[in-house]
This record gives structure tokens, sequence and C-alpha cells, in this order.
């Protein structure tokens, strides 16, 4: 399988692979499912999907043209295109599985997203998918809360859903419910990320990467100053390698079965 890499992957993209193993598991992924990821990005569920059912079992989807690019350079056995999760390109009851990781709550209608994986999958299928917990991310809710002190005016626009997670988690049954899938459960776990500075966790803001690094690109040097100082505080000013963990909340649900 070849490798592609790129910035997001030393971004939030760092969590991706135990994430990926964890949501895997949740779902009940197993031998002989052809799957979908849906919202994709640079592919590290997608690769995960192939490790267990071979890339040709496993299709994927992003609206990043760039994203589906480094994904199909990381699984060029799978079906990975260019789409909405609003939308998806695919017939009636086509997977096994289908799993969005970290990407519901991002678009511009959850719901319709919801109901657009339910349709996709089979019945008796699972349709899983996990977000951040809003309190507990301490990368992403760092940088928001120290941005919102430096900024307050820069993110006036900015959905409080797409900066770190969701502060309802209750919202994800009625999202699951309201799309026809049974069986609801939710699920949280921990996963956690290696940084040999702090230099290294702010690269990635620096760049530009995501929501959190365009925000950052679009304040004046003093605001970005400030950020910077502020988000270092509320991380405990560390030096040095240190580790951060995150908590993420899932949800499982299952495509009904056909009316007979």
């Amino acid at each position: 399988m070849a490798e592609a890499t790129h910035p997001y992957d030393r971004h939030v993209g760092r969590y991706g692979s135990p994430l990926a193993k964890s949501l895997i598991e949740i779902a009940g992924i197993k031998q002989g499912d052809r799957a979908l990821d849906v919202g994709c990005g640079t592919g590290q569920l997608t690769a995960k999907l192939a490790a267990v059912l071979g890339g040709e079992n496993v299709a994927a989807l992003d609206p990043s043209q760039e994203f589906v690019a480094v994904c199909r350079g990381r699984v060029p056995a799978a079906d990975v295109r260019i789409g909405s999760a609003q939308a998806l390109p695919f017939a009636d009851g086509e997977f096994d599985a289908v799993l969005a990781q970290l990407v519901i709550q991002l678009v511009a209608d959850p719901p319709a997203a919801v109901r657009e994986m339910a349709r996709v999958a089979r019945p008796g299928a699972p349709v899983s998918a996990c977000f951040w917990d809003d309190a507990e991310m301490p990368l992403l809710r760092s940088f928001w809360d120290a941005a919102g002190e430096a900024a307050p005016a820069a993110l006036a626009g900015i959905e409080a859903r797409t900066q770190v997670g969701l502060s309802d988690p209750a919202l994800l049954e009625k999202w699951w419910a309201a799309a026809g899938l049974e069986g609801i459960s939710r699920h949280q776990f921990e996963v956690s990320a290696h940084y040999e500075s702090f230099e290294d966790l702010w690269r990635p803001f620096d760049s530009g990467v995501g929501e959190s690094g365009r925000l950052y690109r679009s304040l004046d040097a003093g605001q970005r100053a400030a950020t910077r100082a502020d988000a270092h505080r509320r991380l405990g000013s560390p030096e040095g390698p240190f580790e951060l963990g995150a908590r993420v909340q899932a949800i499982r649900g299952i495509s009904p079965a056909a009316p007979e």
C-alpha cells in the first residue's frame, strides 16, 4: 500500500489511526463487508478499513480534491471520490457498513448527511461515526478558547460545532433516530498523541491547516502572538516532549430491515 502524507496528519490527524481502530471496533466491521468512509480526509480511516477488508472492498468520499488525492495515494485500491456527505454518489443499500470520522458535525446539514449514510447502508448494516468531546480535546479546545480571548470578533461567524466537537452528544441520538436507524448506542473512548515540543504542536496552526489554522492565519500579528501564548499556558506550558489525550464520543445505529 502506498503511503502519502499531508500537513493535516501532523495536526488532528495525529490521532487518526487510533481513532479509526476504535471506530471500526464499535461499528463491528467483519471480513467480507464492503464499507464506506464518509468525509475521508487524508484517508486514515480508509487505510484502516482497507487493512481489515482489502482496499477493493472500501469506498471513500471527501469534498476536498487535495484530500482525495492524498487518500488515493494512501489506499490506491479503494474507490475514492470527490463528493458531499449530504449527497452521496452511491446507490441505496450499497454498503455493509458506513462510517464517518470527525466529520458529520462539520457539514452544513448534519441530519441530511446522516440520512444519506442510512440510505446507502443495506438493511442490517451499521452506521457509525465519532466526534471529539467538546470539553475534552485539549489541542483544539485550548486553541479556540485562546483565540476567543485574543480576537472574539473573528469567531463571531463560526459555529461552535465546527470548532471542536458537540457540546450536547445527545444530538447524535436525535440525528440517528431521525434517519430511521435502530438499535442506537453511544460510546466513549480515549486517544492520545505525542509531540516533540509545543512548536511541533503549533506548526500546523502556523501552516493554516483546518478550520483552526485558517482562523489563526486570518488574525493580525498581535492576535496570533496572544493566541499562541495563551494556548501554551492552557496546555500547562509544556517544555520538551509531551503527550496529549482526548476523549471521543461515538455512535452506532443499524439500518432497519426492508419491509416485507
